[in-house]
């Protein structure tokens, strides 16, 4: 993620400038994703949002075949869909469910913050305690939306269940939904025993992109008021909210969190929710801090209203430290993540059931809230793909995807190259084939396009068998004579273990734009020789493909674990970039 706000980051990825759509804008080309049916597998809806609002729509698509399957959701032409799923969840818990789980209403504000994200109306004003201040909208801002929770307030018992997630999607597939936003995830798993997989799996078979979060498990990588202004170390009470209940109760008027040893590495919280003024400041700052408090007869200290800044000129984007970082777990020759987007402070629609922070003292209602995550990444890619679905409804998911990567940015807002939030230079790893550029994927020349076929010989090299792959497509197939797991054309290549024999790997493009002559440059990885053959490839007409090997042979011994390049395809006017990641 980046640190960015939805009133703010669709400007920051090109698609307005000063609250006005551009002219290459991808959404002024789409109409704003008008029509598209986006949908989130998530813990429900706040129907009240103005982010729902139908205001302007026509009649909903007469494809859609969803309904609203709660009597406490009243649909429109925007929220078309609402259904929820808890027989797993129930069943796990032992029975006897409240009233608070057999409903879509969301009661706990992850899914309404999604779903807004990815397909939300247009909000002017839109704020959190005046941060933040401007337009909210989705990614989509004229797509239907649709909802179906599949998410629940923990009961000792995992939030989202399988069976559940499953039936979801089972749903949605049915229902008629052109993308479908996933913001959860668990433990990675060999496939036949992911249900995440398989339902996403035969989401796709349908031709629905599906878009899931990579996960928060990266590296650790307000007002003036006299009275006393606390210092509270990190640690204790889990929530910044918490302490500065703490903090009131004991008669302060602000506080300052502090790094200490134990986690001076730890990122620094958004103090937004809180009941004080407050401010989270690093291990060094606190030590600085303390060794002045320590010192001064009378230690004297002041905290100043948040303030929005908008064009400010530090680096941007920065992956977030919670970001999941590659390789892939399951299978190291695909590369993941796929792409990056905003993900930091991200300001949307919420819920006016619960309070904004997880404080149980806390009685306060909002209409839009600030969150992070990689689950606040997930849905502006389901934006853009809704955008995309609109202005070219004849793509495969594998094409919009491969539109997406090939476009994608590995250069800041400065022209350097995208950082840690450490300041160290991130790497695909971090960000997959880059930060989004939605403009560009409007127009990417040339695809990397996959069959449903492609997908099963790539299960096929994994060894699974013929009945494995029965119960995974629901329909029998036969495995070729050979294959391999690089064989994927996939829009980026990752070798986990690259020895002595040189190893090439089969790609093929498919032209989306005019006819024209594409000619290759490689930037190898340090220590590998990269070969493309052939360079050039001549396309007459729209659709044609052309394949092409890329061989990839080591030179001398890896410097590091891993080692980055790329190879771009271009014509002139576009630049179809693939990256390269290569194992020792």
């Amino acid at each position: 993620g980046v640190k960015l706000h939805t009133t703010r980051s669709w400007e920051f990825m090109g698609l307005e400038q000063d609250g006005v759509a551009t002219s290459q804008s991808l959404w002024k080309k789409s109409k704003y994703g008008k029509d598209a049916i986006i949908a989130t597998l998530d813990t429900g809806v706040w129907p009240e949002s103005e982010s729902f609002s139908d205001k302007g729509l026509g009649p909903v698509p007469s494809r859609w075949k969803g309904a609203c399957a709660d009597k406490q959701i009243k649909c429109n032409k925007k929220l078309i869909g609402a259904r929820y799923y808890n027989k797993g969840f129930d069943k796990n818990y032992g029975g006897n469910l409240t009233s608070v789980y057999r409903t879509v209403l969301d009661y706990q504000g992850h899914g309404t913050h999604t779903l807004s994200t990815a397909g939300g109306s247009f909000v002017p004003k839109a704020s959190l305690f005046g941060n933040g201040n401007g337009t909210a909208k989705g990614g989509s801002p004229q797509a239907r939306v649709a909802a179906y929770k599949v998410c629940w307030p923990p009961l000792n018992s995992p939030e989202c269940v399988t069976s559940d997630i499953l039936a979801g999607f089972e749903a949605a597939i049915g229902d008629g939904v052109d993308v479908l936003s996933m913001s959860i995830g668990g433990p990675q798993r060999d496939y036949k025993e992911d249900g995440l997989a398989i339902g996403a799996f035969h989401a796709v078979q349908h031709g629905i992109t599906v878009v899931a979060s990579a996960g928060n498990s990266g590296p650790d990588s307000s007002t003036v008021t006299n009275g006393k202004i606390v210092v509270c170390l990190l640690g204790g009470l889990d929530y910044g909210t918490e302490k500065g209940l703490v903090v009131q109760n004991a008669g302060g008027v602000g506080y300052i969190l502090a790094n200490d040893i134990d986690s001076k590495d730890a990122a620094l919280q958004q103090t937004d929710l809180d009941f004080l003024p407050a401010s989270h400041i690093t291990y060094k700052d606190s030590q600085t801090l303390l060794s002045y408090i320590n010192v001064t007869k009378n230690p004297y200290a002041y905290i100043t209203n948040l303030k929005t800044y908008v064009g400010s000129k530090k680096r941007a984007p920065v992956m977030a430290p919670f970001s999941s970082v590659g390789p892939n777990p399951v299978d190291p020759e695909i590369l993941k993540p796929d792409i990056t987007a905003p993900g930091v402070r991200i300001i949307a629609a919420y819920t006016g059931l619960v309070a904004p922070s997880p404080v149980p003292q806390d009685t306060r209602r909002v209409k839009f809230s600030i969150l992070s995550g990689t689950s606040m990444s997930c849905p502006h890619i389901s934006g853009i793909v809704g955008l995309l679905k609109s202005l070219h409804p004849q793509w495969s998911p594998a094409a919009i995807r491969s539109a997406i990567m090939t476009t994608a940015t590995t250069e800041d807002n400065n022209k350097k190259p995208i950082s840690e939030s450490t300041g160290q230079p991130a790497t695909p790893l971090n960000y997959g084939a880059g930060h989004v550029n939605p403009n560009k994927a409007a127009d990417p020349g040339l695809v990397y396009d996959l069959a449903e076929d492609d997908y099963l010989n790539f299960l096929c090299a994994k060894g699974y068998t013929e009945k494995d792959l029965k119960a995974i497509a629901l329909k029998p197939y036969k495995c070729p004579k050979s294959t391999s797991l690089l064989d994927l054309n996939y829009p980026s290549i990752a070798v986990p273990r690259l020895n002595g024999s040189a190893i090439t790997i089969p790609r093929e493009v498919k032209n989306v734009g005019t006819p024209g002559t594409y000619t290759v440059k490689v930037e190898a990885p340090a220590g590998v020789s990269v070969k493309v053959e052939p360079a050039s490839l001549k396309f007459d007409k729209a659709g044609e493909v052309k394949k092409f090997s890329v061989t990839l042979k080591a030179v001398g011994k890896l410097a590091t674990e891993f080692v980055f390049g790329s190879f771009v395809w271009s014509d002139g006017k576009h630049q179809v970039r693939s990256p390269i990641v290569v194992g020792a």
